[in-house]
């Protein structure tokens, strides 16, 4: 997000009004300032040496909806704990530091500092005061369980409560996220980690307050780093992944140049199928690497077939059908990608069995392979390519509606309609020639049968 709309610089000022509004009584209060300085200092520090470049989301002004909880480390612990240490603007301060000084890879970098260190400062502060409301001071120092857990646990309700609608917030102005979509699925995912951050934290604070002190207290980070270097191992591998698939997909960019941005496309349209359907979060992003990945057999097609002018001969053909075996062969070993694998081998198949390469009917055919068969017809109509231009995107879905059934799954058609009808869709252009006239068919039956490529079948 390289400029930020005004309404989203306008929301993130009023948040940073409302953290300053709750630190205003800092100077009034009676408070261990070294107590605070400690706990700031200690997550400004471990933050930042915590995970590598490219895994931290911390100071960024939006973040995806689907995302893992970002800006919140091995680390988040030490916020919780000064939230049930110490008076609520004094756990809110304790945020502060790190988050201004947090890495931002991306710009504006200040606006993304400034944004996350109020989130946080709000999100303590709101947390502090609820914690303290139920009397979670007086357990903490007794300590008195198990009735200690019932404030810790409210306060961490109050914290991923405020970060979601904070978030939701920004994603929606921002990152121009649909409302109804913005706040969707951000508490539940971020509750889990945010609830064994908080039993840490507790365990901090309980320890802090006890005669064994700040030095027992800081103990509990241990296997919290731990977790975070495991976290962090998961990040590179799945960086690893990422890699692997753009140098696949840049390949048969490169390959087959008239159809250059189709397999993205293809992909975002199956996660879009795929969320409408209802797949877990696993699930469509399994389903979004196969739909990137979908035409990866055509690097063993040859090139001049890809490229060719006029019509396919039958045998020419018959060489392109084999691009779904191809790619299953290519991809077979790379053991992340699980259902895609099917997906590729089989989405050229047709639900009345005239499809290829083995002639699959309905539910033979796996349900990752319908999905992609869907958004890749989609695709290739609402597309313009180097022999054709672009049909517009209620004459492709009427296409699809037509041939449901018989060349397509209704439900996964049905889900591509309903997902068009809240976030719509932006066609691009996939060749950098105007489109004369087309060499093959120009009727609507004309484009499904050669969808894929420009004269892939």
């Amino acid at each position: 997000m390289g400029s930020v709309p005004a309404w989203a610089r306008v929301y993130v000022a009023c948040v940073v009004i409302a953290a300053l509004a709750c630190m205003a009584p800092l100077p009034h209060l009676h408070v261990p300032w070294w107590a605070v300085a400690l706990l700031a200092v200690l997550y400004a520090g471990c933050e930042r040496i915590t995970l590598p470049r490219g895994t931290r989301g911390a100071g960024a002004p939006g973040r995806d909806a689907r995302d893992v909880p970002k800006g919140m480390g091995a680390f988040l612990p030490v916020l919780l704990a000064g939230a049930f240490l110490l008076p609520p603007p004094a756990a809110a301060l304790v945020a502060l530091p790190g988050a201004l000084l947090a890495r931002v890879e991306q710009r504006p970098r200040w606006l993304r500092r400034v944004w996350r260190a109020a989130q946080l400062a709000v999100a303590i502060w709101a947390t502090s005061r609820v914690h303290w409301a139920l009397g979670g001071r007086d357990a903490v120092v007794a300590p008195h369980f198990p009735y200690a857990l019932v404030p810790a646990g409210a306060g961490v309700l109050t914290f991923c409560l405020v970060l979601t609608v904070l978030d939701g917030g920004i994603l929606a102005l921002a990152d121009r996220v649909p409302v109804r979509a913005a706040w969707r699925g951000l508490f539940a995912r971020s509750l889990a980690p945010v609830a064994v951050h908080g039993l840490a934290g507790l365990m901090m604070a309980v320890l802090w307050r006890s005669p064994y002190g700040p030095v027992a207290a800081l103990l509990v980070l241990l296997p919290m780093y731990v977790s975070s270097w495991v976290f962090a191992q998961y990040h590179r591998e799945r960086a690893a992944h990422q890699a692997t698939i753009r140098a696949l997909v840049q390949a048969v960019d490169i390959k087959d140049g008239y159809t250059r941005g189709h397999s993205e496309r293809v992909g975002q349209a199956s996660m879009m199928i795929a969320r409408e359907l209802g797949m877990d979060d696993e699930r469509v992003e399994v389903l979004r690497f196969a739909g990137i990945l979908h035409d990866v057999g055509k690097l063993g097609v040859p090139t001049r077939l890809l490229r060719k002018d006029g019509p396919l001969t039958p045998e020419e053909r018959r060489v392109i059908e084999l691009h779904p075996e191809y790619g299953h062969e290519m991809v077979r070993g790379i053991g992340f990608l699980g259902e895609a694998r099917s997906a590729i081998l089989h989405h050229h198949e047709r639900l009345d069995g005239s499809g290829y390469p083995y002639g699959l009917v309905g539910a033979q055919i796996p349900e990752f392979a319908r999905v992609v068969a869907v958004a890749d017809a989609f695709d290739a109509m609402t597309s313009t390519r180097s022999y054709r231009r672009a049909r517009p995107v209620p004459a492709a879905l009427e296409e699809l509606e037509r041939c449901s059934g018989a060349q397509f799954d209704p439900g996964m058609v049905g889900a591509l309609v309903r997902a068009l009808d809240r976030y719509g869709w932006h066609p691009a252009v996939t060749a950098d020639v105007h489109p004369p006239a087309p060499a093959v068919s120009s009727t609507p039956q004309g484009d499904l049968q050669n969808l894929g490529g420009r004269r892939a079948p």
